[in-house]
């Protein structure tokens, strides 16, 4: 079995009279780094919301690290599937540290746990000095590796990005790619990676899939 697997996936929105997503099925292997290229409208970031359990398919099975999350039978909350997500707009807390953002989700574990993890983060996305500052004080680059900090603290089985460069301007992306595919590397994350630029995926990704709208 994959260590990620889609097994014919179909949603719609309500009230919609196409499929968002049609007998969709994907598999990845573990550490593998795939990109979902695809224009406004084809379910690239729908198909992330299944995955994470922000939405409920009409079919299909999904798996992750060999544990059936949603089927015909089986639905698993968010909270308990093992997944990170970095969001478009990175959903920094702008009222908390460098720090606090990046512990945020570890509540469960100890001061001590949460400490030695922390700094396991700072020294993944070299934000080391970093610690006491606040969203607002970072640039575009920073605010990403907190993000993506966040996202990987828990130690999630696989990391879901939707277009995370789609604030950054031209000239940083060609940086950000090269440090963004080094830390995921360096993380062993498996990753799904959603963009409508083939430059993202051709940078940073070991595979590609190419979602197209339903009604197109």
């Amino acid at each position: 079995m994959n260590f990620f697997e889609i097994r014919d996936l179909f949603f719609r929105y309500q009230n919609a009279k196409e499929w968002t997503i049609q007998n969709f099925s994907l598999s990845i292997s573990q550490g593998q780094i795939v990109g979902v290229l695809g224009q406004s409208g084809s379910g690239k970031s729908t198909l992330l919301r299944l995955i994470a359990g922000l939405e409920e398919p009409a079919g299909g099975t999904i798996a992750i690290a060999g544990k059936v999350v949603v089927s015909q039978r089986n639905f698993v909350e968010p909270e308990a599937r093992g997944v990170g997500m970095v969001f478009q707009d990175y959903a920094l807390f702008p009222h908390i540290t460098v720090s606090q953002n990046i512990v945020f989700g570890l509540q469960r574990l100890s001061r001590t746990e949460r400490a030695k993890r922390l700094d396991e983060m700072l020294e993944l996305v070299q934000l080391r000095g970093y610690e006491r500052r606040y969203p607002h004080e970072l640039s575009g680059g920073q605010q990403q590796r907190v993000a993506l900090a966040r996202a990987l603290a828990p130690k999630p089985a696989i990391l879901l990005m939707d277009e995370p460069f789609s604030n950054l301007d031209a000239d940083l992306k060609g940086k950000i790619r090269q440090e963004l595919k080094e830390i995921l590397n360096r993380a062993k994350m498996t990753c799904i990676f959603v963009t409508h630029d083939k430059e993202d995926v051709d940078a940073i990704c070991d595979r590609i899939v190419v979602m197209e709208a339903e009604n197109t």
